[in-house]
């Protein structure tokens, strides 16, 4: 009765593992394609606005963004100095088959987070969603407009308390410093 158990068990792994194996790997949607003009270290510079968030002034940063995951996710990591220090941030964008969008949360070393969607249309990409600051909830829409030889790009990012008045809140020009690798 042993040997037949043990006979079973193998009979069943066997199966299992054969089945496993025709069973197709996942692949990344297309769509995410989309996202692959965003990889590799950029370098920006810009102005935050004086507001409820804090201080304005000059802000200037580096950002080295790859695909992860084996191509499910863009990853953006960041370094910036401003009127508030440096900071330190990453992003994880995916895309939702479901619900045919793009998902996009971001975290930085001083407590801010972002969560939200991602819309890419064409050279443009367009950010919005929650965007919590000291334990404060705003609406962020944050905009970004790739040059015609996808090699810089300028920002504009707005806030809101209530979804109805929107504040200016950065502008910025970025550089890309390294380009995505050839495939």
């Amino acid at each position: 009765m042993q040997r037949f158990n043990i006979l079973l068990f193998l009979l069943v792994v066997c199966f299992g593992t054969a089945m496993q194996a025709q069973t197709p790997a996942p692949k990344p949607d297309p769509a995410l394609k989309k996202l692959h003009v965003m990889v590799g270290r950029w370098t920006g510079e810009g102005e935050s606005k004086a507001g409820p968030l804090g201080p304005g002034g000059k802000i200037t940063g580096e950002y080295d963004y790859r695909m992860i995951l084996g191509g499910f996710y863009l990853q953006g990591r960041s370094t910036e100095k401003g009127p508030m220090g440096e900071t330190r941030g990453l992003e994880i964008d995916g895309y939702d088959p479901v619900d045919k969008n793009f998902t996009s949360n971001i975290y930085s070393d001083d407590g801010r987070r972002f969560s939200g969607t991602l819309t890419v249309s064409g050279n443009t990409f367009t950010w919005e969603g929650k965007f919590v600051v000291s334990g404060k909830q705003n609406l962020l829409k944050d905009t970004f407009i790739l040059a015609p030889d996808l090699m810089s790009g300028t920002e504009k990012a707005e806030i809101s308390a209530d979804g109805k008045t929107w504040t200016p809140f950065f502008e910025g020009k970025y550089t890309k410093a390294q380009p995505a690798p050839k495939k």
